[in-house]
């Protein structure tokens, strides 16, 4: 069988034998959002060009994630989160909407914490201004969406002390959303602590409300969001063989593994190993 799907400017085919790589994307009103998303996949695209890339959405853009899911048939497929933290649509409603697919399906980790995360957070600070050598007055606020779960809060605080060893400096990290403290509040206590140059590094994967929002609260520079970088797409790939390495599992969210040994029970044979392409980090997975 092959299946068809609109990814980015061109059409890619599922067939019966790589199995496909899934990016899936939140959503966004804002329509920058689309189109930096579609870019990414181009650019993913050209680094593995064998490889079939689509593209799926939780919400508010199309095409949705079950509308991708069912266009791939019975195929294999390995869904990779555009998002950055273990927040409630990674542990949940992404393997939930996967196990409810026709699809052969693995779920992969949110791309951070990852030192190629890192890398594209230092590159857009660099852009918007940051300094090859930072002074003693320097911090940054690293400023991400939010969520109410642990797990992202954790995972968003091992980025930012990823990113504060890259760059010799105090990162504290922020929310624009349902966890504190909020970007205002970070840059408050960190200047009432002496540091009088403060930068917000927008961990965001493309435009929109949140990302505009914690810019607006900026002090000084503000870096823009991660968005096409290289390494945004070096990172997918990796997710994806990783997700595809060993029994598929260590590197799957929790809420994925219970449904990928459900799925092995019902006879679905587990996809075979692509061979990782994708540059290799110079770091192992945190």
């Amino acid at each position: 069988m092959t299946a068809m799907t609109a990814t980015s400017n061109r059409t890619t085919a599922s067939t019966g034998g790589t199995p496909a790589l899934v990016v899936v994307a939140h959503g966004s009103r804002d329509p920058r959002a689309l189109s930096t998303v579609r870019a990414l996949l181009d650019r993913t695209g050209a680094l593995r060009p064998a490889l079939p890339v689509h593209l799926g959405h939780i919400e508010l853009n199309e095409p949705l994630l079950p509308d991708t899911l069912t266009a791939l048939g019975d195929g294999e497929a390995v869904l990779v989160p555009l998002l950055l933290t273990r927040g409630h649509h990674v542990r949940r409603d992404i393997p939930d909407l996967a196990a409810a697919s026709p699809a052969r399906t693995r779920v992969a980790a949110p791309l951070g914490p990852h030192p190629l995360l890192v890398d594209a957070l230092h590159a857009r600070l660099t852009e918007a201004g940051w300094p090859a050598h930072p002074g003693p007055d320097h911090a940054v606020v690293l400023a991400s969406a939010g969520s109410r779960a642990p797990a992202s809060r954790t995972d968003t605080s091992r980025t930012a002390a990823l990113l504060a060893a890259r760059l010799g400096v105090p990162v504290v990290p922020a929310y624009a959303s349902a966890a504190t403290p909020t970007v205002p509040e970070a840059v408050r206590a960190l200047t009432a602590r002496g540091y009088r140059r403060v930068a917000v590094a927008s961990c965001f994967t493309a435009p929109g409300r949140f990302a505009t929002q914690c810019a607006a609260q900026a002090p000084w520079i503000t870096s823009a969001p991660l968005g096409t970088h290289p390494s945004m797409a070096h990172l997918l790939l990796h997710r994806y063989d990783r997700a595809l390495g060993a029994d598929g599992e260590e590197n799957a969210p929790e809420g994925a593994r219970g449904r990928f040994d459900m799925r092995l029970r019902r006879g679905a044979r587990p996809a075979t190993t692509e061979p990782a392409l994708a540059r290799q980090p110079h770091q192992a997975d945190e």
